[in-house]
C-alpha cells in the first residue's frame, strides 16, 4: 500500500473531494485508510458513565486508498512511485520526482 499514516493526502473523488488532511490509520489487509475530518458518519451510543443519557458521537469511516492522493513537501498530488537510492528504497512522488520518505 502506497499511503502510510502520518502522510499528507488529497482526497480526489466522493463527497469531500478536494479535501487536503492526515492519514489517521492505514488499514493494508483492506486497503483503507482513514484521514482526518474525512467521510465522517454519526454513531449512536448507548448511556455508560461519560454520557448518562447516550449520544451520537461523529468519527471517521475508512475510505478506498485509491481515492487519496499523497502529497509532497510542496503541496503537489501524485501518483506513488518506489526507487532505490542510496540502497533504500523510498517512496516518490510522480509528478514531481520529490522523495516523500
Amino acid at each position: 500500500m502506497f499511503v502510510k499514516k502520518g502522510d499528507k493526502v488529497r482526497v480526489i473523488t466522493g463527497k469531500d473531494k478536494g479535501v487536503e488532511a492526515t492519514v489517521l490509520v492505514a488499514l493494508p489487509k483492506v486497503n483503507k485508510v482513514i484521514v482526518e475530518g474525512v467521510n465522517l458518519v454519526k454513531k449512536h451510543q448507548k448511556p455508560n458513565n461519560e454520557n448518562p443519557q447516550g449520544a451520537i458521537v461523529e468519527k471517521e469511516a475508512p475510505i478506498h486508498a485509491s481515492n487519496v492522493q499523497v502529497l509532497d513537501k510542496n503541496g503537489v498530488a501524485g501518483r506513488v512511485g518506489y526507487r532505490f537510492e542510496d540502497g533504500k528504497k523510498v517512496r516518490y512522488n510522480k509528478k514531481s520526482g520529490e522523495v516523500l520518505d
